[in-house]
């Protein structure tokens, strides 16, 4: 049971057969195409929120010591 986990060279290469069958190889550069831009898309995102964290901390001392100030 515990090798059901395990995803070696003979595995992939049979997925990769399906994947050709089910969508041929006319579609396979448009699904990679696809794979390509939902991946810039969800990099894109998660460089945005973490530019949102930064600037949010960056934001807060300021604010306390302004706050300590009055």
């Amino acid at each position: 049971m515990h090798l059901l986990g395990v995803i070696g060279g003979p595995e992939i290469v049979v997925i990769l057969l399906i994947v050709l069958v089910l969508f041929g190889g006319k579609k396979i550069p448009e699904l990679m195409k696809g794979l390509g831009k939902g991946v810039k898309e969800y990099k894109k995102a998660m460089n945005g929120v973490e530019e949102e964290i930064n600037s949010a901390a960056e934001d807060s001392p300021k604010q306390e010591s302004q706050a300590d100030a009055q």
